[in-house]
């Protein structure tokens, strides 16, 4: 075993840790009962990083990682992986940004190759500048017109207003069109630290092969810290906005402030969403709403936790004349949570759910790597499964209770309204 490698068991899987001298740390999971390896790099940068002179910059410099480095033109980034048959990809959010891929585990060395090059050694031809800001322009044209998706960019500004948590990740027009290849250069300097970057992977690799390709293209890299700091959230004040779209259905947007990705809370308030407005057909609000009254097609309770903060919100779509009547089943269904304690069998049936939901997500190898990357990133470490189901089994109906009276108080709560034009 190399120096400084770290084993753990996470509940049907062994994870392997190990950090390079210049602070990069690598987590593997090998499993032999694959041909396909997932990989990918995920830096603890976002759009929170940015501010209203460079909003959109981390998801724009997202696209530009695909266009050009010191050694590779766009096509040869595009092609790499695609002739093998395997996939490159990225994301933005709004702490995070990963390069990533899947492909045959005898190429892992090509994709650890390329995720390193256009991680780090990007050039942002002025050229490619030009035609990738036409296609962001579409992009946020495109997402103008999803109801679904403007609701939660729009709600995010409601609840975080004047803080960087509730600009939009696609940026301005105005934004959009101002950059040059010197504020993606400026931004990536400013951010990146090499503590906070993690290389996570699963696939029949064994760690020390891991090891030695992390050190022969990530190990050159010089340690950096970044300069800038995050500002955190602190003040919030409940409104109520209403936005005149062109939609068919009103939409709407209700929620609040919620608990940070490190409060212990967070696995009892998972929890609590669920049996609100979870993804089953089963749950309160979609009872009350849908199949009981006929008054939404769809209706969910989400929870978004930050390093520093959380979201949680409501959203669903009805006709205008529908949307009072909407609130008042929502406002009911709320009371009950934080009056009523829920009984044996659905504790039972709450415990269950979730347990499957996190079972589906540790059997997917590409989600499981991405939790990897995300985990070590936000607490340092990660928590073996038996613990998160411990949490879920110990969380108690007076929980929830007190839970409900914390975060589901309505006089706390800000309001956003999408109406027809």
């Amino acid at each position: 075993m190399p120096s400084g490698m770290i084993n753990l068991h996470i509940g049907m899987r062994d994870i392997e840790h190990y950090t390079l001298s210049n602070g990069i740390r690598i987590v593997h999971n090998r499993i032999t009962t694959t041909k396909i390896v997932h990989c990918g790099i995920m830096l603890n940068i976002g759009s929170r990083d940015e501010n209203p002179q460079n909003q959109g910059i981390a998801h724009f410099w997202e696209h530009m990682a695909f266009k050009g480095t010191r050694k590779r033109k766009a096509y040869h980034i595009l092609n790499r992986l695609d002739s093998l048959g395997g996939e490159l990809n990225a994301f933005t959010d709004k702490e995070k940004i990963s390069f990533y891929a899947s492909l045959r585990d005898v190429y892992f060395e090509k994709a650890v190759d390329l995720l390193t090059d256009i991680t780090f050694d990007s050039i942002f031809p002025e050229n490619q500048i030009e035609r990738e800001r036409n296609v962001i322009l579409e992009e946020m044209a495109m997402y103008l017109d999803d109801p679904e998706d403007s609701l939660h960019d729009e709600f995010d500004n409601v609840i975080f207003t004047n803080h960087p948590l509730g600009m939009n990740i696609l940026g301005t027009q105005k934004t959009v069109k101002s950059f040059r290849r010197s504020d993606f250069r400026n931004f990536i300097n400013d951010n990146l630290d090499t503590s906070r970057i993690v290389f996570s992977s699963v696939g029949n690799i064994p760690m020390e092969e891991v090891i030695r390709l992390a050190e022969k293209y990530m190990g050159h890299l010089p340690r950096k810290t970044a300069s800038k700091k995050r500002k955190k959230f602190t003040k919030y004040k409940p409104k109520e906005v209403v936005m005149h779209r062109n939609v068919s259905q009103s939409r709407c947007a209700i929620g609040r402030p919620a608990y940070a990705l490190s409060d212990e809370r967070r696995s009892a308030f998972f929890m609590l969403v669920n049996i609100l407005g979870g993804s089953g057909m089963n749950s309160r609000l979609n009872w009350a709403l849908r199949e009981k009254h006929g008054y939404v097609y769809s209706i969910g309770s989400h929870y978004f936790p930050f390093s520093d903060t959380g979201l949680f919100m409501i959203s669903f779509g009805t006709e205008p004349k529908q949307m009072s009547k909407s609130i008042q089943l929502i406002n009911q269904e709320l009371h009950k949570l934080r009056n009523e304690p829920l009984g044996v069998k659905q504790m039972n049936a709450a415990r269950e759910q979730l347990f499957g939901h996190l079972a589906m997500t540790e059997e997917n190898n590409l989600s499981f790597m991405m939790m990897m990357g995300r985990s070590m990133l936000d607490i340092g470490k990660i928590l073996p499964i038996e613990q998160t189901y411990d949490r879920i089994r110990n969380t108690s109906p007076q929980m929830l209770l007190t839970l409900a009276n914390d975060i589901f108080d309505e006089s706390q709560f800000s309001f956003l309204r999408m109406e027809p034009k």
